[in-house]
């Protein structure tokens, strides 16, 4: 049976990501999901993004607001853009989108269908009812606008859907895995993004079977409008029920503030990256360090980075904390540094392609800083957040700090303060 992930709220925000970061969006997300499959193979890049606390910390890594909704429409759009090149050494595809993109799956599942040898007839059903089950069997109040599934050439998928309260400013994020699928209507969830919103109706849970049956049986044998009349007469006679408590799952809780706060992230995890970055790059990257514009900040990043691709499902709690790598679209933690950014990218790919040529050493490096953070952050110290912020901001000019608002110039990056 599919395994449930946990849930998070999500507020919803405005505006758009800009074409200078999703072009970089678009390159880094790929580039990390090579290294992925390279490491531990495609079923385990389904898996990792059938999780909503690895999802979010994806997005973050990337330079999308580490917090809200907009990660989910800006990552399945970087992956579509990224992997579709891709698509034939991977034998990884991404289908749908947000809004008109979504109502296209079915179709271009198809198309990906005739091209590999998969059931598209079967791919289109599973899309479809996906979408009904979480739009009509789990009525939680959240309108889906956006519908992701990603397919591998042997047919195994995943897809991620979000709905929209926009009464409440809020998004839920669902998250459906095909490994050990066996019912759409009998707890099919990997994981549940968005917070309580008190009682729902959930046909999917394995106890509402009973009552499934129940409603097949009634619409047989009284029809609607005998429903409708045996409705009202147990609403007029109904006593209170003790319902049984639904289990508790790992929630994380995305706030509404937008700044990245101490009590966002994990501190000691922060400093094990900060502290593998500054002790292992001279014995791990003695070469790269002789490359023109990486630098120990790029090794930061990089160790993060590192992270997302090899780290396990428990580390992922604090998404806030990955958007040190490479900042905000928003200036939230800090302007992203389009240097860095673009250095991270290159370490990357030079590194994946080597790999497939068998020269391992770049990319098992990055494991091995990956590693090394993981020992060092049980006694490792440093800065605060709030220093660390105000570090990154004095230098963003220097990084070629970039935002929604322009180019970070150097008299904010001096003062700290706030571009208009």
């Amino acid at each position: 049976m599919a395994r449930r992930a946990g849930s998070a709220d999500l507020p919803l925000h405005g505006g758009h990501v800009p074409k200078w970061l999703a072009d970089r969006m678009t390159r880094l997300g790929a580039v990390m999901s090579e290294a992925i499959v390279h490491h531990y193979g495609r079923d385990e890049l389904l898996r990792r993004l059938a999780h909503p606390f690895w999802f979010q910390s994806f997005g973050a890594v990337m330079g999308m607001d580490w917090h809200s909704s907009g990660i989910t429409t800006s990552v399945i759009g970087a992956l579509k853009r990224g992997l579709t090149p891709l698509s034939k050494e991977l034998g990884i595809h991404v289908c749908g989108g947000r809004g008109r993109h979504s109502k296209q799956t079915p179709h271009e599942l198809a198309a990906i269908a005739d091209r590999v040898g998969l059931d598209g007839l079967a791919l289109a059903n599973a899309s479809r009812l996906v979408a009904k089950v979480d739009t009509a069997a789990i009525q939680d109040g959240f309108d889906l606008y956006l519908h992701g599934f990603i397919v591998t050439d042997d047919g195994q998928w995943v897809v991620v859907q979000q709905g929209m309260n926009g009464d409440l400013r809020q998004a839920r994020r669902y998250h459906w895995l095909s490994e050990g699928l066996k019912s759409f209507v009998d707890e099919p969830h990997t994981g549940i993004d968005g917070e309580g919103q008190g009682e729902i109706v959930n046909l999917t849970d394995r106890r509402a079977d009973a009552s499934r049956r129940a409603q097949l049986e009634l619409l047989s044998t009284l029809g609607p409008d005998g429903i409708a009349r045996e409705i009202a007469s147990i609403e007029t006679k109904a006593a209170p029920v003790r319902e049984e408590p639904q289990p508790l799952l790992p929630h994380l809780v995305m706030p509404a503030h937008h700044e990245v706060r101490a009590s966002d992230v994990v501190t000691k995890r922060l400093h094990g990256a900060l502290a593998a970055a500054a002790d292992r790059s001279p014995v791990d990257f003695p070469d790269l360090l002789l490359v023109p514009g990486v630098g120990a900040r790029t090794v930061r990043a990089l160790a993060m980075v590192a992270e997302v691709v090899h780290g396990a499902p428990c580390r992922f709690t604090d998404p806030a904390r990955f958007s040190f790598a490479h900042g905000g679209k928003d200036r939230h933690p800090f302007p992203v540094p389009v240097k860095v950014y673009d250095q991270t990218i290159r370490v990357l790919k030079s590194a994946v392609q080597k790999a497939k040529l068998g020269q391992q050493d770049e990319l098992f490096a990055l494991k091995r800083l990956d590693d090394q953070a993981r020992l060092l952050e049980r006694h490792a110290t440093g800065p605060s957040v709030e220093e660390l912020i105000a570090r990154e901001m004095r230098d963003a000019h220097s990084y070629g700090g970039r935002s929604i608002f322009g180019d970070e110039p150097p008299s904010y990056a001096r003062s700290g303060k706030r571009a208009p």
